[in-house]
Protein backbone atom coordinates (compact mmCIF):
# COMPACT_ATOMS: atom_id res chain seq x y z
CA UNK A 1 0.00 0.00 0.00
CA UNK A 2 2.69 2.32 0.92
CA UNK A 3 4.97 2.01 -2.16
CA UNK A 4 1.70 2.24 -4.69
CA UNK A 5 1.24 5.61 -2.85
CA UNK A 6 4.64 6.52 -3.01
CA UNK A 7 4.73 5.88 -6.88
CA UNK A 8 1.46 7.97 -7.56
CA UNK A 9 3.06 10.76 -5.29
CA UNK A 10 5.91 10.57 -7.95
CA UNK A 11 4.07 10.95 -10.89
CA UNK A 12 1.41 13.25 -10.23
CA UNK A 13 4.54 15.57 -9.47
CA UNK A 14 6.19 15.00 -12.08
CA UNK A 15 3.03 14.81 -14.56
CA UNK A 16 2.25 19.03 -12.63
CA UNK A 17 5.49 20.12 -12.89
CA UNK A 18 5.87 19.47 -16.55
CA UNK A 19 2.47 21.45 -17.40
CA UNK A 20 3.53 24.03 -15.41
CA UNK A 21 7.05 24.80 -17.30
CA UNK A 22 5.51 26.61 -20.32
CA UNK A 23 2.65 27.74 -18.00
CA UNK A 24 4.01 29.83 -15.40
CA UNK A 25 7.44 30.99 -16.78
CA UNK A 26 6.05 34.45 -18.52
CA UNK A 27 4.58 35.52 -15.02
CA UNK A 28 5.65 38.81 -13.81
CA UNK A 29 6.48 39.53 -9.78
CA UNK A 30 2.45 40.88 -9.23
CA UNK A 31 -0.47 39.60 -7.78
CA UNK A 32 -1.87 39.89 -11.15
CA UNK A 33 1.05 37.49 -12.24
CA UNK A 34 -0.73 35.10 -8.91
CA UNK A 35 -3.76 35.20 -10.03
CA UNK A 36 -3.72 34.26 -13.49
CA UNK A 37 -1.22 31.92 -13.53
CA UNK A 38 -3.75 30.09 -10.38
CA UNK A 39 -6.82 29.90 -11.93
CA UNK A 40 -5.54 28.53 -15.59
CA UNK A 41 -4.63 25.60 -13.11
CA UNK A 42 -7.08 25.41 -10.02
CA UNK A 43 -11.09 25.84 -10.54
CA UNK A 44 -12.18 29.29 -9.99
CA UNK A 45 -14.44 28.66 -7.44
CA UNK A 46 -11.79 27.56 -5.00
CA UNK A 47 -9.61 30.65 -5.55
CA UNK A 48 -11.49 34.48 -3.64
CA UNK A 49 -10.46 37.68 -3.62
CA UNK A 50 -11.55 40.62 -1.53
CA UNK A 51 -14.26 41.53 -3.59
CA UNK A 52 -15.89 38.33 -3.52
CA UNK A 53 -18.81 37.60 -1.03
CA UNK A 54 -17.45 34.78 0.60
CA UNK A 55 -14.22 36.19 0.96
CA UNK A 56 -14.72 37.74 4.72
CA UNK A 57 -17.20 34.94 5.74
CA UNK A 58 -14.30 32.47 4.67
CA UNK A 59 -11.64 34.31 6.24
CA UNK A 60 -12.89 34.86 9.73
CA UNK A 61 -14.68 30.91 9.60
CA UNK A 62 -11.60 29.30 12.04
CA UNK A 63 -9.99 32.95 13.39
CA UNK A 64 -10.15 31.92 16.95
CA UNK A 65 -8.88 35.18 18.77
CA UNK A 66 -11.43 38.14 17.11
CA UNK A 67 -8.52 40.68 18.58
CA UNK A 68 -6.99 39.61 14.58
CA UNK A 69 -10.01 40.18 12.68
CA UNK A 70 -9.71 44.28 13.07
CA UNK A 71 -9.73 46.91 10.37
CA UNK A 72 -5.91 46.82 10.89
CA UNK A 73 -5.24 43.44 10.92
CA UNK A 74 -3.19 43.35 7.45
CA UNK A 75 -5.16 40.29 5.95
CA UNK A 76 -4.70 37.94 2.98
CA UNK A 77 -5.18 39.14 -1.07
CA UNK A 78 -6.33 35.82 -2.08
CA UNK A 79 -7.54 32.94 -0.15
CA UNK A 80 -7.17 29.55 -1.64
CA UNK A 81 -9.00 26.47 -0.66
CA UNK A 82 -7.84 22.83 -2.42
CA UNK A 83 -9.27 20.46 -2.65
CA UNK A 84 -6.38 17.67 -3.64
CA UNK A 85 -2.56 18.06 -3.34
CA UNK A 86 -2.17 19.12 -6.71
CA UNK A 87 -3.61 22.28 -5.96
CA UNK A 88 -1.46 22.92 -3.57
CA UNK A 89 1.19 22.32 -5.65
CA UNK A 90 -0.28 24.73 -7.92
CA UNK A 91 -0.50 27.52 -5.74
CA UNK A 92 3.22 26.72 -4.37
CA UNK A 93 4.49 27.14 -7.86
CA UNK A 94 2.35 30.17 -8.93
CA UNK A 95 3.15 32.04 -5.68
CA UNK A 96 7.04 31.05 -6.05
CA UNK A 97 7.04 32.75 -9.66
CA UNK A 98 4.98 35.62 -9.24
CA UNK A 99 6.87 36.54 -5.46
CA UNK A 100 3.69 36.26 -3.54
CA UNK A 101 4.08 33.81 -0.15
CA UNK A 102 1.67 31.75 1.07
CA UNK A 103 -0.02 31.53 4.86
CA UNK A 104 -1.34 27.73 5.44
CA UNK A 105 -4.20 27.71 7.69
CA UNK A 106 -5.81 23.93 8.83
CA UNK A 107 -7.71 24.85 12.30
CA UNK A 108 -7.07 28.32 12.27
CA UNK A 109 -6.10 27.71 16.37
CA UNK A 110 -2.86 29.57 16.21
CA UNK A 111 -2.60 31.78 19.20
CA UNK A 112 -0.84 34.35 17.04
CA UNK A 113 -2.84 34.19 14.15
CA UNK A 114 0.33 33.75 11.97
CA UNK A 115 -1.41 31.22 9.85
CA UNK A 116 -3.99 34.28 7.96
CA UNK A 117 -2.36 37.37 8.98
CA UNK A 118 0.99 39.16 8.82
CA UNK A 119 2.23 41.43 11.45
CA UNK A 120 3.82 43.40 9.29
CA UNK A 121 2.37 44.76 6.21
CA UNK A 122 3.07 42.54 3.35
CA UNK A 123 1.39 40.96 0.29
CA UNK A 124 0.62 37.23 0.96
CA UNK A 125 -2.09 34.48 -0.25
CA UNK A 126 -4.01 32.19 2.48
CA UNK A 127 -3.64 28.47 1.66
CA UNK A 128 -6.67 27.12 3.55
CA UNK A 129 -6.81 23.43 4.38
CA UNK A 130 -10.14 22.73 5.74
CA UNK A 131 -11.43 21.00 2.40
CA UNK A 132 -8.96 18.60 2.96
CA UNK A 133 -10.09 16.82 5.83
CA UNK A 134 -10.10 13.05 4.61
CA UNK A 135 -9.33 10.39 7.47
CA UNK A 136 -8.69 6.41 6.17
CA UNK A 137 -8.35 4.60 8.92
CA UNK A 138 -6.78 0.61 8.32
CA UNK A 139 -7.67 -0.38 11.58
CA UNK A 140 -6.04 -3.82 10.32
CA UNK A 141 -2.79 -2.37 9.88
CA UNK A 142 -3.32 -0.17 12.88
CA UNK A 143 -2.80 2.98 10.70
CA UNK A 144 -4.84 5.80 9.38
CA UNK A 145 -3.87 9.14 6.70
CA UNK A 146 -5.46 11.51 7.44
CA UNK A 147 -5.30 15.07 6.16
CA UNK A 148 -4.03 18.43 7.48
CA UNK A 149 -7.22 19.76 6.99
CA UNK A 150 -9.06 17.84 9.25
CA UNK A 151 -9.89 18.13 12.92
CA UNK A 152 -8.83 16.20 16.08
CA UNK A 153 -12.30 15.42 17.04
CA UNK A 154 -12.83 13.98 12.84
CA UNK A 155 -9.79 12.22 13.10
CA UNK A 156 -10.59 10.46 16.87
CA UNK A 157 -14.67 9.75 15.43
CA UNK A 158 -12.99 8.22 12.34
CA UNK A 159 -10.84 5.52 14.56
CA UNK A 160 -13.66 4.92 16.92
CA UNK A 161 -16.14 4.13 14.11
CA UNK A 162 -13.52 1.74 12.54
CA UNK A 163 -12.20 -0.20 15.62
CA UNK A 164 -13.39 -0.40 19.51
CA UNK A 165 -9.89 -1.19 20.59
CA UNK A 166 -7.32 1.30 18.90
CA UNK A 167 -7.00 4.95 19.80
CA UNK A 168 -4.72 7.98 18.54
CA UNK A 169 -2.61 10.20 21.47
CA UNK A 170 -3.60 13.91 20.21
CA UNK A 171 -5.12 16.51 22.15
CA UNK A 172 -8.52 17.26 23.90
CA UNK A 173 -9.27 20.26 21.65
CA UNK A 174 -11.80 18.50 18.86
CA UNK A 175 -11.87 21.62 16.90
CA UNK A 176 -7.88 22.10 16.75
CA UNK A 177 -6.80 21.60 13.24
CA UNK A 178 -4.65 18.45 12.51
CA UNK A 179 -1.78 19.93 10.51
CA UNK A 180 -1.10 22.50 13.14
CA UNK A 181 -0.92 20.16 16.10
CA UNK A 182 1.09 17.39 14.95
CA UNK A 183 3.37 20.05 13.05
CA UNK A 184 4.17 21.45 16.39
CA UNK A 185 4.09 18.93 18.98
CA UNK A 186 0.41 17.52 20.10
CA UNK A 187 0.12 16.18 23.63
CA UNK A 188 -3.38 14.94 25.32
CA UNK A 189 -4.31 12.54 27.89
CA UNK A 190 -2.21 9.21 26.67
CA UNK A 191 1.34 11.14 26.89
CA UNK A 192 2.62 9.11 29.44
CA UNK A 193 1.52 6.12 27.94
CA UNK A 194 2.07 6.32 24.37
CA UNK A 195 4.07 9.88 24.11
CA UNK A 196 2.89 12.95 22.47
CA UNK A 197 1.22 13.09 18.55
CA UNK A 198 4.39 13.27 16.46
CA UNK A 199 6.06 10.56 18.34
CA UNK A 200 3.50 8.48 16.37
CA UNK A 201 3.46 10.00 12.69
CA UNK A 202 4.97 7.17 10.40
CA UNK A 203 4.59 9.42 7.27
CA UNK A 204 3.54 12.67 6.00
CA UNK A 205 3.29 13.90 2.46
CA UNK A 206 4.84 17.28 1.61
CA UNK A 207 4.54 19.79 -1.39
CA UNK A 208 7.99 21.70 -1.27
CA UNK A 209 9.13 24.93 -2.57
CA UNK A 210 9.11 23.81 -5.97
CA UNK A 211 6.27 22.24 -5.88
CA UNK A 212 7.41 18.63 -5.52
CA UNK A 213 5.44 16.33 -3.82
CA UNK A 214 7.59 14.03 -1.45
CA UNK A 215 6.93 11.46 1.24
CA UNK A 216 9.27 10.17 4.14
CA UNK A 217 11.66 8.54 2.17
CA UNK A 218 11.59 11.27 -0.85
CA UNK A 219 12.14 14.41 1.45
CA UNK A 220 14.93 12.66 3.53
CA UNK A 221 15.50 12.14 7.05
CA UNK A 222 16.07 15.02 8.52
CA UNK A 223 13.27 17.31 7.16
CA UNK A 224 10.85 14.53 8.29
CA UNK A 225 12.25 14.59 11.75
CA UNK A 226 12.05 18.77 11.00
CA UNK A 227 8.00 18.09 10.41
CA UNK A 228 7.26 16.46 13.52
CA UNK A 229 7.58 19.22 16.41
CA UNK A 230 9.14 21.87 14.08
CA UNK A 231 7.05 23.51 12.72
CA UNK A 232 5.49 22.49 9.35
CA UNK A 233 4.79 25.87 7.64
CA UNK A 234 8.40 26.59 7.70
CA UNK A 235 9.48 23.19 5.16
CA UNK A 236 6.50 23.43 3.19
CA UNK A 237 3.04 22.44 2.92
CA UNK A 238 2.00 19.09 4.75
CA UNK A 239 -1.08 17.63 3.01
CA UNK A 240 -1.78 14.41 4.50
CA UNK A 241 0.27 12.50 7.70
CA UNK A 242 0.06 8.99 8.26
CA UNK A 243 -0.21 7.83 12.05
CA UNK A 244 0.42 4.82 14.15
CA UNK A 245 -2.97 3.40 15.78
CA UNK A 246 -2.43 2.52 19.30
CA UNK A 247 -4.67 -0.32 21.42
CA UNK A 248 -6.53 1.31 24.37
CA UNK A 249 -9.15 -1.02 25.98
CA UNK A 250 -12.66 -1.39 25.92
CA UNK A 251 -12.91 -0.67 29.44
CA UNK A 252 -11.25 1.57 31.89
CA UNK A 253 -10.87 1.24 35.74
CA UNK A 254 -10.94 4.21 37.47
CA UNK A 255 -9.47 4.37 41.11
CA UNK A 256 -8.80 6.73 44.13
CA UNK A 257 -5.74 6.13 46.42
CA UNK A 258 -6.25 8.80 49.26
CA UNK A 259 -2.62 9.33 50.71
CA UNK A 260 -1.99 12.15 53.10
CA UNK A 261 0.96 14.33 53.72
CA UNK A 262 2.19 12.02 56.58
CA UNK A 263 1.55 8.94 54.85
CA UNK A 264 3.82 10.04 51.93
CA UNK A 265 2.06 11.59 49.36
CA UNK A 266 4.66 14.35 48.50
CA UNK A 267 7.20 11.37 47.46
CA UNK A 268 4.41 9.34 45.82
CA UNK A 269 3.73 12.65 43.55
CA UNK A 270 7.61 13.34 42.87
CA UNK A 271 7.78 9.26 41.91
CA UNK A 272 4.86 9.57 39.70
CA UNK A 273 6.01 12.38 38.18
CA UNK A 274 9.71 11.24 37.11
CA UNK A 275 8.45 8.35 34.86
CA UNK A 276 9.00 8.11 31.22
CA UNK A 277 11.39 10.48 30.21
CA UNK A 278 11.70 10.44 25.88
CA UNK A 279 15.40 11.61 24.50
CA UNK A 280 14.95 15.80 24.03
CA UNK A 281 16.69 15.09 20.08
CA UNK A 282 13.79 11.93 19.58
CA UNK A 283 11.82 15.05 17.73
CA UNK A 284 12.31 18.50 17.52
CA UNK A 285 9.92 18.91 20.61
CA UNK A 286 12.68 19.27 23.35
CA UNK A 287 10.63 19.30 26.80
CA UNK A 288 11.02 15.84 27.69
CA UNK A 289 13.75 14.86 30.58
CA UNK A 290 13.19 16.65 33.53
CA UNK A 291 10.26 18.93 32.78
CA UNK A 292 7.81 18.28 35.08
CA UNK A 293 4.70 20.48 33.77
CA UNK A 294 3.49 22.69 30.76
CA UNK A 295 1.84 25.82 32.04
CA UNK A 296 -0.33 28.36 29.55
CA UNK A 297 -0.83 31.48 30.47
CA UNK A 298 -4.39 32.88 29.52
CA UNK A 299 -6.44 35.81 29.92
CA UNK A 300 -10.24 36.84 28.05
CA UNK A 301 -11.82 39.62 27.34
CA UNK A 302 -14.93 40.76 25.32
CA UNK A 303 -13.84 43.01 22.64
CA UNK A 304 -16.53 45.28 23.79
CA UNK A 305 -14.37 45.92 26.68
CA UNK A 306 -11.60 47.24 24.94
CA UNK A 307 -8.65 46.30 22.98
CA UNK A 308 -6.93 44.74 25.71
CA UNK A 309 -4.21 46.22 26.82
CA UNK A 310 -4.74 45.72 30.67
CA UNK A 311 -5.50 42.42 29.86
CA UNK A 312 -2.37 41.88 27.87
CA UNK A 313 -0.49 43.94 30.84
CA UNK A 314 -1.44 41.96 33.52
CA UNK A 315 -0.64 38.33 31.87
CA UNK A 316 2.96 39.88 30.98
CA UNK A 317 3.56 40.90 34.49
CA UNK A 318 2.18 37.23 35.91
CA UNK A 319 4.97 35.62 33.23
CA UNK A 320 7.58 37.58 34.76
CA UNK A 321 6.27 36.96 38.32
CA UNK A 322 6.52 33.41 37.72
CA UNK A 323 10.15 33.61 36.14
CA UNK A 324 11.98 32.04 39.27
CA UNK A 325 9.71 29.35 39.25
CA UNK A 326 10.40 27.32 35.70
CA UNK A 327 13.21 27.04 33.11
CA UNK A 328 15.93 29.25 32.16
CA UNK A 329 18.94 29.23 29.84
CA UNK A 330 16.64 29.10 27.72
CA UNK A 331 13.05 29.77 29.23
CA UNK A 332 11.49 27.28 27.67
CA UNK A 333 8.23 27.64 25.44
CA UNK A 334 5.81 25.50 23.53
CA UNK A 335 5.74 25.88 19.53
CA UNK A 336 2.05 25.11 19.59
CA UNK A 337 1.68 28.27 22.34
CA UNK A 338 2.81 30.20 19.95
CA UNK A 339 3.80 34.05 21.56
CA UNK A 340 5.89 36.82 19.46
CA UNK A 341 6.52 38.55 22.64
CA UNK A 342 9.29 35.88 22.46
CA UNK A 343 10.77 37.30 19.51
CA UNK A 344 10.36 37.61 15.79
CA UNK A 345 12.67 36.89 12.87
CA UNK A 346 14.31 39.59 11.23
CA UNK A 347 14.82 39.50 7.38
CA UNK A 348 18.74 39.95 5.97
CA UNK A 349 18.75 39.83 2.23
CA UNK A 350 15.18 38.30 1.58
CA UNK A 351 16.01 35.48 4.23
CA UNK A 352 14.97 35.34 7.76
CA UNK A 353 18.55 35.15 10.09
CA UNK A 354 19.17 32.05 11.83
CA UNK A 355 21.05 34.53 14.59
CA UNK A 356 18.43 36.49 15.21
CA UNK A 357 16.17 33.44 15.30
CA UNK A 358 18.14 32.11 18.13
CA UNK A 359 15.95 34.42 20.56
CA UNK A 360 12.86 32.50 20.23
CA UNK A 361 14.00 29.45 18.47
CA UNK A 362 16.11 28.10 21.25
CA UNK A 363 13.35 28.67 23.58
CA UNK A 364 11.21 26.76 21.68
CA UNK A 365 13.32 23.74 20.38
CA UNK A 366 16.70 24.76 22.86
CA UNK A 367 19.50 22.76 21.52
CA UNK A 368 17.63 21.40 18.34
CA UNK A 369 17.22 24.52 17.16
CA UNK A 370 19.98 24.31 15.01
CA UNK A 371 19.33 20.77 13.35
CA UNK A 372 16.07 22.69 12.27
CA UNK A 373 17.82 25.32 10.58
CA UNK A 374 20.26 23.01 8.65
CA UNK A 375 16.55 20.95 7.90
CA UNK A 376 15.41 24.23 6.48
CA UNK A 377 18.56 25.01 4.31
CA UNK A 378 17.83 21.50 2.73
CA UNK A 379 14.33 21.97 1.59
CA UNK A 380 13.52 25.51 1.72
CA UNK A 381 17.10 27.58 1.09
CA UNK A 382 14.90 30.61 -0.45
CA UNK A 383 13.33 30.81 2.68
CA UNK A 384 9.73 31.11 0.79
CA UNK A 385 7.95 29.41 3.46
CA UNK A 386 8.50 32.31 5.85
CA UNK A 387 6.57 33.93 8.85
CA UNK A 388 7.56 35.99 11.76
CA UNK A 389 8.68 32.91 13.34
CA UNK A 390 9.23 30.19 11.17
CA UNK A 391 12.73 28.55 11.14
CA UNK A 392 15.43 30.35 9.12
CA UNK A 393 17.62 28.21 6.64
CA UNK A 394 21.03 27.64 8.11
CA UNK A 395 23.25 28.05 5.36
CA UNK A 396 22.52 31.72 5.67
CA UNK A 397 23.40 32.01 9.10
CA UNK A 398 23.56 36.13 9.22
Amino acid sequence: MAMARSSSLVFVAFALLCCYASTVSSQGNSSDGFLSCLTASIPRQLVFTPSSPSFTPLLKSSIRNPKFFTPSTVRPLYIITPTNASHVQAAVLCGRRSGLRIRVRSGGHDYEGLSYRSVRAESFAVLDLSSLRAVRVDAQAATAWVDSGAQLGELYYAIGKASGVLGFPGGLCPTVGVGGHFSGGGFGMLLRKYGMAIDNVIDAVLVDAKGRLLNKNTMGSDVFWALRGGGGESFGVVVSWQVKLLPVPPKVTVFNVPVTASQGAADLVTRWQQIAAVPESATPYPHRAGVLYNIQYMNFWSMASGDGAVQTRWIREFYAFMAPFVSSNPREAYFNYRDLDLGENVVVGNVSSYQAGMVWGQKYFKGNYQRLAMAKGQIDPDDYFRNEQSIPPFANSR
